[in-house]
């Protein structure tokens, strides 16, 4: 899940300057969960934004604004609205705004009323952690399912550092240590000679940007 927050009501407003009719979408998925992107979401920010003398000319949500075919579908339904507006404001995490960019046929300008923040897992309290820093090199195998990269500030791969006190994390002393986590969760599972093996360093070369996935039939 994609985590979302939204901008500040006048950087928004800032973005729409001399644009007076917007269209609004939102999305069923990521944005609607953490409560940013949905029904209630554009409700309350079309009644800012008219409070500011803009006009709401429409608005909708696709599923997953991310999905190409999702985000046609919605535009494609508004065709009559989308031509009567300026801006495009989507309430969705940078995905979903550059999908409705790549997908508006009428070349709208695009403004998004959302920061992206991590991407996280929703834990039984409903409270959103990030877990996973998206390397490109797993190593989740060897450490007990828990993500060194992500949970250690530093990302070392090769156990804690010398600053570890009392099974808590130097740069944040309120915060276990991802290393004595990941030792605890290996000796249960009687795993603790994977602590053996020596990590090299990472390959950066697949972190390098934009990244891409060709599907072949």
């Amino acid at each position: 899940m994609i985590i979302t927050e939204k901008k500040p009501l006048q950087e928004i407003i800032d973005s729409l300057k001399e644009k007076s009719k917007i269209f609004l979408v939102g999305c069923g998925e990521c944005a609607t969960t953490c409560k940013t992107g949905g029904e209630e979401e554009l409700a309350v920010i079309k009644q800012e934004l008219e409070a500011q003398g803009k006009s709401v000319v429409g608005m909708c949500i696709p599923k997953s604004p991310c999905v190409a075919s999702q985000t046609k579908t919605e535009l494609a339904k508004n065709m009559k609205q989308l031509h009567e507006a300026d801006a495009i404001l989507v309430l969705a995490c940078g995905l979903g705004v550059q999908s409705v960019k790549d997908n508006d046929r009428l070349s709208k300008e695009v403004i998004p009323a959302l920061n992206t923040m991590f991407g996280a897992v929703m834990d039984a309290a409903g409270n959103f952690l990030e877990k996973c820093s998206l390397c490109g090199e797993c190593v989740l195998d060897e450490t007990g399912g828990i993500c060194p990269i992500t949970l250690c500030p530093k990302g070392l791969l090769n156990g804690p550092c010398g600053g570890m006190n009392k099974g808590k994390c130097e740069a944040d002393k309120d915060k276990d240590c991802a290393w004595v986590l990941i030792y605890k969760e290996l000796e249960k599972t009687k795993s603790l000679y994977k602590m053996k093996k020596a990590h090299p360093a990472k390959d950066f070369k697949k972190q390098t940007k934009p990244h891409k996935l060709i599907m072949t039939k």
